[in-house]
């Protein structure tokens, strides 16, 4: 037991900077984010006409796609004002390996949180809140330090952490797209710059709000 706690503890440790930060990126796969993103001072406007309303609506159902358990017809299915499809083939596939990702990560996300308060519950039964609660606190500032290294990364170069980001979880140069294909007039790189800085933030928070919570178990 006495080398079985502190390895649990480092465990538990390691476990929080992957929950905050899948928590996060979470909170950013809903219209709520869009709304306020799209309306940012300085978000680029779409040379190809898309309005503030068209990527409102066009870009809300691809995020529903990416949480829902629809296959790839609900995406075929979506029209542009011209009758012509959303988006094409190779898109669709994109959107297709980024679905699977997603869905990937919330179930990592999920068995964390059940990790996490799993944990918490034989610690309390067990009457070592204290170590729990030093576990905890320790996470959040490795998660502070993680999410330090992504932000400096984002300020020194974004478009190098970005190509990185797709290089490691997609195959070849399937996320390449044309500057007139609707991913990339629905979400330009200044969306997903703003997309790691807000995840950033949010983890931040969250790490904060742990280190407290963890402070008043200790």
């Amino acid at each position: 037991m006495k080398i079985l706690r502190p390895l649990l503890r480092t465990l538990l440790s390691l476990a929080v900077p992957f929950w905050l930060i899948l928590t996060a990126i979470r909170l950013l796969f809903t219209p709520a984010f869009l709304n306020v993103e799209y309306r940012l001072p300085g978000f680029p406007a779409d040379p190809y006409g898309f309005t503030l309303q068209d990527r409102l609506h066009y870009g809300s159902l691809s995020l529903e796609y990416l949480v829902n358990d629809s296959d790839l017809t609900f995406l075929e299915e979506i029209p542009l004002a011209d009758g012509t499809p959303l988006y094409n083939a190779r898109e669709l596939s994109h959107m297709l390996d980024v679905k699977i990702l997603v869905q990937k990560a919330f179930t990592v996300g999920w068995v964390l949180t059940g990790v996490l308060l799993g944990v918490g519950v034989w610690a309390w039964r067990a009457r070592r809140l204290a170590g729990y609660g030093r576990a905890l606190s320790r996470g959040g500032i490795w998660t502070l330090g993680l999410v330090s290294a992504i932000l400096l990364a984002v300020a020194l170069s974004f478009n190098a952490l970005f190509t990185l980001f797709h290089r490691l979880f997609f195959t070849g140069d399937t996320w390449l797209f044309l500057y007139s294909d609707s991913l990339i007039r629905l979400f330009p790189m200044r969306f997903w710059q703003d997309a790691f800085i807000a995840m950033g933030l949010f983890t931040v928070l969250g790490a904060l709000l742990l280190a407290f919570f963890a402070r008043k178990l200790r």
